[in-house]
């Protein structure tokens, strides 16, 4: 990882709730769950909220919009900021002691402090449709697949689908390329995880990640008590 440099200001991070109906989207924060697919534990306090950096926000919600505007479909937005705590979190969930070849290079999980989540500059997004159907994207999202390579990996972008299930796929690529686009942004599709879009690494490298302390209480995603 480059060096930090720059601190991202609380001001800079925009709650994707506030905007929800307006650009037609739902807001499911997983780790607020504790079913959620991949830990099967609450990470997030139950009433945390969906932080996004500004730049991601804007792209995120001129998408969501066209998204249903073209498809007739909803995102539904499932994680954003993960801040430090979060991913120190969810390396001490009983699923990963029991798999800790996932912290093991090639890591299926990022360690602290890496990556866009903690600097609110990645979105995991799923897609439904008006009636609340998932869309099916060839996998859930958050599929952790013990053999990453795309052949073996169906939450790989490619990774070999029938065409109506790539189909699904392009329409939300489309969808966030159209909003990257409209608001002159690079974004980054992760290419293991059909889900995950992001600002450049490059970019985001440049800011330090952000902790529970960093930021205001109403923006803070772990339990109470935490």
């Amino acid at each position: 990882m480059n060096k930090a440099i720059l601190t991202i200001s609380p001001d800079d991070l925009v709650c994707m709730n506030d905007h929800a109906t307006a650009h037609y989207y739902r807001i499911d924060l997983a780790y607020a769950r504790d079913d959620n697919l991949l830990f099967g534990e609450r990470i997030y306090r139950p009433d945390a909220k969906l932080w996004l950096y500004k730049d991601l926000a804007d792209i995120t919600m001129t998408a969501a919009l066209y998204c249903y505007e073209t498809y007739g479909l909803h995102f539904i937005l499932y994680d954003g900021l993960r801040t430090i705590e979060a991913q120190e979190a969810m390396t001490k969930t009983a699923r990963v002691r029991e798999n800790p070849h996932w912290l093991e290079p090639p890591r299926l999980l990022s360690p602290p402090g890496s990556g866009g989540h903690p600097r609110g500059m990645a979105i995991d997004i799923g897609l439904e449709d008006k009636d609340g159907t998932l869309i099916d994207m060839g996998c859930a999202f958050d599929y952790l697949a013990e053999n990453s390579n795309p052949e073996h990996n169906p939450a790989h972008r490619e990774y070999k689908h029938a065409k109506h299930i790539q189909n699904n796929r392009s329409k939300l690529d489309k969808s966030m390329i159209y909003g990257a686009t409209k608001h002159q942004t690079a974004l980054t599709p992760l290419t293991e995880e059909w889900w995950d879009y992001r600002l450049p690494s490059k970019f985001y490298n440049r800011f330090k990640p952000l902790s529970e302390a960093d930021i205001l209480p109403q923006q803070k995603v772990m339990k109470k008590g935490t």
